[in-house]
């Protein structure tokens, strides 16, 4: 395969009709140029060039070869141009993956101040409630919990994953008071389906001495979103298991509250996925740096904590 220097020489030579006028161009010399010229024209087994004293003169073949590899060369030389000159500047289109809840209420603020830093990044985001192949889908990163950490795949984890009860508290205001772990049977129940699996998932309950307890109640009605079913607990229709992502603004504006606020479910992590590689793009980079950031100073470890 011929290298670019052989390639740049014959072109620039046959450009200007010297290898002197090519060396200056190029920054070399002429017997530097002239060395590239033959060794192209020795591996082509052509000759490319007629040589005078006074000038250089295309052969036939050189014609046709300069006219084939001409353009093509400029255009090569422009993405090398390119990739250096934005060699460690995040910029192109960043693809990212979260649930829509998490992504809407708690990263997508932040986009604002990402974009302002990295005006060349374009960002595409995924909103979905399913678990993601970050690379056979072709994400730069995603957010959320649980996916499988193949090696390939390095995780930071940016706040707690936990589950709370919620209901309305007008809902609550007309039931008997909710003191005891039992006193939950009492209460009416909305559900969610998995999206993966179609069924309703059983939820181990953690108390305040570590008391392990299965939440195994038949629910009155069942939704398969996560928005969905924060909307049924907020119009009295019973109690729901929830992120604390996705309630914590009804939390903290009194639209919702916890029951059995002593109880929850500690699902792991929510963290932030993205490739192992050693020579991470700068844009996800640039990302990855950001959203960490953003998560200590906004204190997502201890405002999305249910303990």
């Amino acid at each position: 395969m011929e290298t670019m220097g052989n390639l740049v020489s014959f072109v620039r030579s046959a450009e200007s009709g010297s290898f002197s006028a090519a060396a200056r161009r190029l920054g070399l010399t002429p017997a530097a140029v002239s060395r590239n010229v033959a060794q192209l024209e020795a591996n082509l087994g052509v000759r490319l060039f007629q040589r005078s004293t006074r000038r250089l003169t295309l052969t036939e073949a050189g014609e046709r070869f300069l006219a084939n590899v001409g353009s093509g060369l400029e255009s090569v030389q422009a993405a090398i141009a390119d990739v250096a000159t934005h060699a460690g500047q995040p910029a192109g289109v960043l693809r990212l993956t979260a649930a829509p809840g998490f992504g809407c209420d708690f990263l997508l603020p932040l986009m604002p101040g990402f974009l302002q830093r990295y005006p060349d990044v374009t960002l595409e985001w995924t909103f979905e409630n399913r678990q993601v192949d970050l690379i056979a889908e072709g994400f730069d990163a995603a957010i959320g919990g649980g996916l499988e950490l193949a090696p390939t795949l390095v995780a930071r984890d940016i706040a707690p994953a936990h589950l709370i009860l919620v209901a309305a508290p007008a809902y609550l205001s007309a039931q008997d008071p909710v003191r005891r772990f039992e006193d939950l049977a009492t209460l009416e129940h909305v559900a969610m389906r998995s999206v993966q699996t179609g069924r309703i998932r059983s939820w181990m309950l953690q108390g305040p001495d570590a008391q392990k307890r299965p939440l195994d109640l038949t629910p009155r009605l069942l939704v398969n979103d996560p928005q969905a079913l924060r909307q049924c607990a907020r119009l009295g229709l019973g109690v729901a298991l929830l992120a604390v992502p996705d309630v914590l603004a009804d939390l903290e504006s009194g639209r919702l509250q916890r029951v059995l606020p002593d109880w929850s479910v500690d699902a792991g992590q929510i963290s932030l996925y993205f490739s192992s590689q050693k020579l991470l793009p700068a844009k996800t980079r640039a990302f990855v740096d950001f959203l960490v950031g953003q998560a200590r100073e906004q204190a997502w470890a201890t405002r999305l904590n249910a303990r």
